[in-house]
Parts: C-alpha cells; structure tokens; sequence
C-alpha cells in the first residue's frame, strides 16, 4: 500500500509572535523534529506544505521529502494542497510541523489498525492527538473543508474513524507560545 506522509508547515505563528518552525530545539529547527517523525513512518514520500520562504532544508535518503509551497494560511488549504501533491498514495499520514515530539513509532501502529477505516489517530487520556492517518476515502471529504479548519470536527462526526490507545502525551505536545517551547526544552532528556 503506497502511503504519503504530509507536514504543514504554512500557518503565521501569530501567537508565537515570530518565526516559530524556526525557532531551535535541540540544536535545530522546529520543522526539522517534525520532518523527521514523518519520514520515520511508512511512507514512500513526505510532503511539506510550507508558506514561501519557510527554511526546509536538505534531506538526503529515502523517503523524499518534497516541497510544496503555498502562500494561504488556512489550514484546510494546506491540507487540501497537501492531498492534491500526493495524486495516487492510498493514505496520507498528517503530521504539524509544530508538533516535534511525536514518538516515531506511533504511524506504524496507525497503519496496522487502519483496516478498512476512514482514518485512525492515537488517543491519549481520552483524547485524539496527532498524527493522523486519513485513507484514500476520506479526500474528497477534505476538499470539502473551509477556512482554518483542520479534519478534526470531520473525523469527530464519523463512526469509522479507527483509535489507537497511546500512553504518551507527545501527541498533545505543540508549540503555540514561547512558553510551550521552552517547555518542551525543559522536558528534554540530558
């Protein structure tokens, strides 16, 4: 099964006030922890969708890790942008580029319980994280998306939507403010 792992990465930051998938963690871009969750998934490519002049950087191996640029904030458009670059793959994995933590070995978990759904996401404590394995199925149920909305109140009104039990709160942790940042430098290892 050809699976495609997405990375948006094309919202402002407002909140955080300045360049925040930029901002260090870990001797490194934000983006870049991110980016590297994705290509640990089972995917024969990542796509990031990026606004113009976000810093990618150069990512030699497999799988590719392709650009696409967008100059739209919306989260649906990144989404949308980001379904329309993978033309074929019968899943795509959503992962935000403000998530940095995300334990590498939850999107095979995702693939596995999968099935015939429309989409599987790990569930902590009760509560639906990231990232997101939506099937094939469920694009044209995105196309339909407007506005800085992601697929999650979709997916909340859908009873095929298959959850994987997680006990790591990783998939909570992104970074809005300065404070989540520095909260996740404080909760590191070493």
């Amino acid at each position: 099964m050809t699976r495609v792992a997405l990375v948006l990465a094309a919202g402002s930051a407002t909140r955080f006030g300045s360049d925040k998938l930029s901002a260090t963690l870990n001797g490194e871009p934000l983006l870049f922890h991110a980016i590297r969750a994705a290509r640990a998934a089972p995917v024969s490519r990542v796509i990031v969708v990026a606004r113009p002049g976000l810093e990618i950087g150069d990512w030699q191996g497999s799988p590719s890790v392709d650009v696409v640029r967008i100059a739209s904030e919306a989260l649906s458009q990144s989404l949308q942008a980001g379904i329309a670059a993978a033309a074929g793959a019968e899943g795509a994995y959503v992962f935000l580029g403000d998530m940095p933590h995300i334990p590498h070995h939850i999107a095979s978990h995702l693939a596995r319980a999968i099935g015939d759904g429309f989409a599987a996401m790990p569930c902590e404590g009760g509560h639906p994280g990231h990232p997101v394995l939506l099937s094939a199925r469920a694009y044209p149920a995105i196309a339909g998306l407007t506005g800085d909305q992601g697929a999650g109140r979709l997916l909340r009104q859908r009873s095929d939507v298959v959850f994987v039990d997680c006990t790591d709160p990783a998939i909570h942790a992104d970074v809005d403010v300065p404070a989540d940042l520095a909260q996740l430098r404080g909760n590191q290892p070493g």
